[in-house]
């Protein structure tokens, strides 16, 4: 493991493979990390194919340092930008849940940059989707005297913290109020059962995106985690078929 600064000064955890190009890039989701069944996965799947491939933490998540209740997407967009200035050439971008947000972000500010997007029950705009309409009367109040709220997690023994930061800049930062371009390769992979981020979700951003070559994929009784043997498959099979 190696680090480098965020932009805000402290240190950004990442684990970064030599090989040919294009080079992947792995974007976790929302409390991940890079140590994850999907990355650990993907990275093993590179390196028998001596491609590049990069895994990293945000600021405040993994081993990366910065106060998680204290940052919201656009932070994170900034760690990901400084994590992708660590490779050369065009990347392949596979984005896990909020991470498919980020790729999407990278994708918009530099397309020059990205060789194709693999999105993995890719969550856009979910602080204004789907956070934010959720809140209770009792929740919003909660923000708004204190500037967050908490709630249980059905992945972590921790409760989930939501912050008035997190939305503002989710705010700043959504990419479905707009043209979405990719003129890349393009995938996106959904699990039919997953409770996080609904199906619809990836529907609505399919039809939002602009492009050559889009595909969504949706697989019949795989959850959010989207994790099983026959779902990481699926992953490789798409970082290949963008990377053509």
């Amino acid at each position: 493991m190696s680090t480098l600064l965020s932009p805000k000064g402290w240190p950004l955890a990442f684990v970064q493979v030599p090989g040919e190009g294009p080079g992947i890039v792995f974007l976790g989701g929302y409390r991940s990390d890079m140590t994850g069944t999907k990355a650990v996965a993907l990275e093993a799947w590179a390196k028998a194919r001596g491609r590049a491939f990069l895994r990293f933490d945000y600021s405040g998540h993994g081993q990366s340092g910065g106060d998680f209740n204290a940052l919201g997407i656009g932070d994170w967009f900034a760690d990901a930008q400084a994590a992708l200035a660590l490779t050369e050439g065009r990347q392949v971008l596979v984005g896990s849940s909020m991470g498919g947000w980020m790729a999407l972000l990278l994708a918009r500010s530099m397309p020059e940059r990205v060789a194709g997007l693999v999105g993995i029950a890719a969550a856009p705009d979910f602080t204004e989707d789907s956070l934010l309409p959720s809140l209770t009367p009792e929740e919003r109040a909660g923000i708004a005297e204190t500037g967050r709220i908490e709630r249980p997690s059905a992945y972590s023994a921790e409760p989930y913290v939501f912050t008035r930061e997190l939305l503002e800049q989710g705010r700043a930062n959504l990419v479905l109020r707009s043209t979405l371009n990719l003129p890349f390769p393009t995938r996106f992979l959904q699990g039919s059962a997953d409770e996080d981020v609904p199906p619809a979700v990836a529907v609505r951003l399919f039809n939002h995106a602009t492009g050559p070559d889009i595909r969504l994929t949706i697989a019949k009784g795989a959850d959010h985690r989207f994790s099983t043997p026959a779902c990481l498959q699926m992953i490789e099979t798409a970082v290949a078929e963008v990377s053509a």
